[in-house]
């Protein structure tokens, strides 16, 4: 169940990135220098992203401020992601791909921790909801 939530989300994510990174290539101009690594942060940051806020919005379900309490528990989570997933894309569009991989392994990392820990703790959340 919880690997069907986060892949519905990674294909809604993945639509919005594509429209989104294809928009701003045309009208910004950005030079595609390194387009795989761009592909691997892109897919290992949808993920972090969806896995992340589905563990956090099955935690969150029993509550009845639920609505805003996810955000509130989301966001710091997903701190370190947003910013590897930027300093990334950065290197990615503009510098040296060698700038990026690391950057990339943290988000893999993350992304391996979140879905990991979704698949462990899913039906538990749940269930004491």
């Amino acid at each position: 169940m919880f690997l069907g939530k986060v892949l519905a989300i990674c294909v809604e994510l993945a639509v919005l990135e594509v429209v989104l990174g294809v928009g701003s290539l045309v009208l910004y101009g950005a030079p595609l220098t390194h387009p795989f690594l761009l592909v691997v942060v892109l897919i290992a940051a949808t993920l972090s992203v969806a896995a992340a806020g589905i563990l956090y919005a099955a935690l969150a379900s029993g509550s009845r401020v639920r609505d805003t309490l996810v955000p509130v528990l989301v966001l710091p989570a997903l701190a370190p992601v947003l910013l590897g997933a930027t300093l990334a894309t950065e290197a990615a569009l503009f510098g040296p791909a060698g700038d990026g991989w690391p950057w990339a392994g943290l988000l893999g990392a993350f992304a391996v921790l979140y879905l990991g820990a979704g698949i462990l703790s899913f039906g538990l959340l749940l269930e004491e909801s």
